[in-house]
């Protein structure tokens, strides 16, 4: 019984999410300091990744980026992709966006870039026919293979350490250092860290709770209990809230796997658990 009712609980939670598009709407003023930091001599451009390097000899025009959340950050700072990946997860109205994404390309106009359908995979020649001229894929579950399949296409930006485990920041970060604007990269980061402070003060009684993030709930197997693990960037986040990882969750995180599952016969494990999220 008490599996079961763990599992309803959390189906019922409230997932917390961080749209960039959004919450970078109204940082221009904090852009155009810093684009005088970066200065118009800046390529080329080498960053160093999980694959090695990558080297970007002038400004890119053409920005294409796959999978999950990447392409937040160009329109954030204001450029149009001309591709990428069509949301799979969360699209309120089936058009391939998310809410936010929608609201920020209509505020930026331009042409509507093309959707990468990514059920399969990457769709490399999808990618091609945009032509790019980088691919950003800092927040990302790229191999080796996919990695220098997309390399012939142009150069790409890949994540810096591990896949599905690029924090935020970085996903920022080195996103913005693949289009040439690492110092508006860096005020992007600083606006929405404000943005978290002041919201997080204005909840002081969530500071210090464990909290654990379940991957989304399939009522039709209640047989195990799917998370993420500390290495994910959305359990990640709750250290910004204030929030703390529970025991549990932390000893479970020692490998790079962003997720883990146990029997829900075990979910006494979790007993150190204050608070769930998920996916409702």
């Amino acid at each position: 019984m008490r599996s079961k009712r763990f599992l309803t609980v959390a189906a019922a939670a409230v997932a917390v999410t961080l749209g960039m598009t959004a919450c970078g709407s109204d940082s221009s003023e904090s852009s155009d300091t810093a684009a005088s930091e970066t200065g118009p001599g800046a390529f080329p451009v080498t960053i160093e990744h999980a694959f090695g390097t990558t080297t970007i000899d002038e400004k890119p025009t053409r920005v294409a980026t796959v999978n999950w959340a990447n392409h937040e950050v160009p329109l954030a700072l204001g450029i149009v992709p001309v591709g990428m990946a069509a949301a799979n997860f969360g699209d309120d109205d089936n058009n391939g966006m998310l809410p936010w994404v929608e609201e920020k390309l209509e505020e930026l106009g331009g042409e509507t870039p093309v959707l990468f359908d990514e059920t399969d995979g990457i769709d490399f020649e999808a990618v091609s026919d945009t032509d790019p001229d980088v691919i950003l894929a800092a927040y990302s579950g790229l191999t080796q293979e996919t990695y220098d399949t997309l390399s012939a296409i142009a150069p790409v930006v890949a994540f810096p350490e591990a896949p599905w485990a690029t924090s935020w920041r970085d996903t920022i970060l080195y996103n913005s250092m693949g289009l040439g604007m690492e110092g508006e990269g860096k005020a992007l980061i600083a606006d929405l860290e404000q943005q978290i402070a002041d919201e997080v003060a204005s909840h002081p009684g969530l500071a210090g709770k464990s909290t654990m993030f379940l991957t989304h709930v399939d009522t039709a197997d209640l047989s195990q209990v799917s998370f993420y693990t500390a290495k994910d960037t959305r359990s990640a986040f709750f250290e910004d809230l204030g929030l703390s990882t529970p025991k549990s969750v932390a000893e479970a995180s020692t490998g790079e796997e962003y997720s883990q599952k146990v029997s829900a016969e075990r979910v006494d494990v979790f007993d150190d658990v204050e608070i769930i999220v998920t996916y409702g």
